[in-house]
Formats: structure tokens, sequence, C-alpha cells
């Protein structure tokens, strides 16, 4: 093989310009100064996302260190064909909230629609299957138009069946998971889905 060829592609250079894609390759790469980049970047609108779910912020900062950890370690899992990195990262995040509340037994967090910190493309309709899991038409049309279109039709449930509807269909947990969440039983979680998703139904007819 001719000595070209087998030359090892060297990694794109890191700096606060770089791409979150890039950034994660850089940490997959066992680069300390990426994942110091990312967690500047995605830390603060992670901290503000994280505290409308749960009111004890050492557990919200606990959340935050592991789910750096997890990208420290995980990093190379992440392909970007697959969607966008900060909903990658907030899938690590919300899933190490709900492993802190379990661990802590904490009371039922503060829950409430996305606020302005999060990134604008992690607000768009870009979001892909890695971030939610999803069978539904139905739901993947929700995920899409959280703050575009239907934002009017959203903000007009309830708090308990906007909160229901954020933490299975935006937010991707299992009905357990959003039960813990919400502190509230498994069934309660699904009935409110359910009648969370016929109101918004009538209300676009």
């Amino acid at each position: 093989m001719h000595p070209f060829f087998a030359r090892r592609r060297e990694p794109p250079p890191i700096g606060p310009q770089s791409d979150d894609a890039n950034l994660l390759a850089g940490v997959a790469a066992e680069r300390v100064e990426a994942l110091k980049l990312l967690h500047r970047r995605h830390a603060p609108w992670l901290r503000a996302r994280l505290a409308r779910r749960c009111a004890d912020m050492d557990l919200v900062e606990d959340a935050i260190q592991d789910t750096f950890v997890a990208i420290w370690r995980d990093a190379h899992r992440y392909r970007a064909a697959e969607g966008e990195a900060s909903a990658w990262i907030w899938t690590i995040a919300i899933r190490r909230l709900i492993s802190a509340l379990r661990q802590s037994r904490a009371a039922p967090p503060v829950t409430a629609l996305d606020d302005v910190h999060t990134p604008k493309a992690f607000r768009s309709g870009a979001r892909q299957a890695s971030y939610l899991i999803t069978e539904s038409a139905e739901d993947a049309v929700l995920v899409g138009v959280e703050h575009g279109d239907l934002a009017a039709a959203l903000d007009r449930l309830s708090a308990d069946l906007r909160a229901a509807l954020q933490a299975t269909v935006l937010d991707g947990l299992t009905t357990r998971e959003a039960a813990h969440l919400l502190g509230i039983p498994e069934g309660t979680v699904k009935t409110r889905v359910m009648r969370a998703k016929a109101q918004l139904r009538g209300y676009l007819a």
C-alpha cells in the first residue's frame, strides 16, 4: 500500500468555532479540550431545562456532571446522520436526571415547556430518531412543531396534560420514567397523554 493511503486521517482542529459533531469526534479521540468546549456550550441550557423538571438544583448539577462523564465515555457512539448533537446530549441528560431522582427518591419535580435557553437547532423540526424513538406519526409531528405552528395549541393544554405529553412524546421517556418524573401512576400518564392528544386534535380541527 502506498504510504499516502496508509496514513491515518488527522481529526479536524478543535476550537470555539467547531461544530458539535466535530467536538464529539474530538471527545471520542480523548481530547479533553473538546469536552471542555462542549460543557461550556451546553451546560447552561441543560441546567435551565433540567431545572424545569426538577426543583432540587443539587440533583440537576449531579445529572449534568453525570451527563458529561457519559459523553466522555460514549462520544464514539454518536452519529451525525442520526440527529442533532444537542438532541443526543439532551437524551443523556434527561435520563441521568431520572436516575438521580430514583436514587434520591426526591419529591416530584417542577415541569413546564422548554425555555428559550435551548439551542435553536434543538428546538427545530430537525430532531431525529436518535432523540425520540416513537412509532406514531402523530408523535413525530408533535415533536417537530413543538415550537412551531402547534405552539399555541400546546399552550392551551392544562399544565398536567402538557407535562405528560412533554415527558413521553417530546422528551422521549417511557411511561414508567415519566410516571416517576411527574410523581403520578403510570396509568395516569397514559390517560393524560391520550387526553392531551385528543384535545390537540380538537384545537386543530
